[in-house]
């Protein structure tokens, strides 16, 4: 359903992230509406149905009939990554455009098929990064785009939370559903983020990862600290780990100046940009807004203008390729040249 000024919006996946911030994030939105909602748990999905106003709920052997309701333009993909591919895939089949959590996969082949079936059914597809829209991300973007920092040849990273067995969700420790540890869940805002504050991908990563719980992290990584070296000159150092108490920062060091946005990477919280340009300090406060509302309306608006979408698709099948760098990285201790391949042809996709 696409309305004068609407996109009708199926949500795939009731987890943390859905119930908790993306369905109520339609009440703010100015293009969006949610129209149904579809769970493995068809019970959960018709309560969650009712608070807030999904016409339609479905099982997820009923995903089919979901896609062919003429209600719904568009998919909102909430499922762990390994699951992405194919709920992307089959809505691209059906038409239907796809906003998708990061990462957009849990391997790189399955982020280049939904690439590519986007592409090929000639269907939007954008990765779900919240930072392209929130005011203190933009505003240390703005910083780095006018100059005022000089050149930039360092960026020091970091996004880490604590894995509390009992609290945590399972699937974040098992490879197949995640595709890895913290580096996926968390350490690809630090990938992502970086390199569009500077519209630059990284050339070589180098990597090392850590484990003091083999029990617990016996599939996947505890820790890892990253290095990403880029064309211009730039480094990023980075790091992420389930076994540090939450921290997340994003630290520019330039020729002129320097800036910090802490947290960079949460959405709760109040944020602050400090840092001294020329001599002079700053520190500017941004407080908490509906990232998630921004990132629908984008998305809706791209759909009801025939525009391309950023992020699209191709940027979180590139952050997928980076991310395949650093682990190949952390295995082999060695660097790693990254190679990026298909290229977007259409439509963002």
């Amino acid at each position: 359903m696409v309305t004068r000024s609407k996109v009708g919006f199926a949500v795939v996946g009731l987890g943390n992230i859905a119930c908790n911030s993306i369905l109520p994030a339609f009440a703010n939105s100015k293009k969006a509406k949610l129209v149904a909602l579809v769970s493995r748990d068809k019970k959960k999905a018709a309560k969650w149905a009712a608070k807030f106003g999904a016409r339609s709920w479905y099982a997820l052997n009923e995903y089919g009939t979901c896609l062919a309701d003429p209600q719904v333009s568009a998919i909102y993909v909430a499922t762990p990554p390994g699951e992405h591919a194919a709920v992307t895939i089959r809505a691209a089949q059906a038409g239907k455009h796809v906003l998708c959590e990061k990462p957009l996969a849990a391997i790189t082949a399955q982020s280049m098929q939904m690439v590519e079936a986007c592409r090929h059914h000639d269907v939007r597809l954008m990765t779900a990064y919240r930072k392209y829209f929130e005011p203190a991300s933009l505003f240390l973007k703005e910083l780095i785009r006018d100059g005022s920092l000089g050149r930039v040849d360092m960026m020091h990273t970091s996004f880490s939370e604590l894995f509390v067995p009992g609290v945590s969700v399972d699937w974040l420790l098992d490879p197949a559903m995640a595709g890895g540890g913290p580096m996926m869940d968390l350490g690809v805002y630090c990938v992502n983020t970086t390199r569009w504050l500077v519209d630059e991908d990284p050339v070589e990563a180098s990597a090392h990862s850590w484990c003091h719980d083999p029990a617990r992290f016996r599939n996947v990584e505890e820790g890892i600290s990253f290095r990403l070296n880029f064309k211009s000159g730039l480094k990023v150092q980075g790091s992420s780990t389930y076994s540090a108490a939450m921290s997340s920062f994003l630290f520019v060091q330039g020729s002129k100046g320097w800036a910090c946005l802490t947290p960079a990477f949460p959405f709760e919280f109040e944020r602050t940009v400090t840092g001294q340009i020329a001599g002079r300090k700053f520190d500017r406060r941004f407080k908490p807004i509906d990232e998630f509302a921004l990132e629908l309306d984008a998305f809706a608006s791209a759909i009801l203008q025939h525009k391309n979408v950023e992020p699209d698709g191709q940027q979180g099948h590139r952050d997928m390729v980076i991310l395949h760098a650093i682990y190949e990285s952390a295995r082999n201790l060695r660097p790693v040249n990254i190679h990026y391949s298909l290229e977007a042809r259409s439509h963002g996709a």
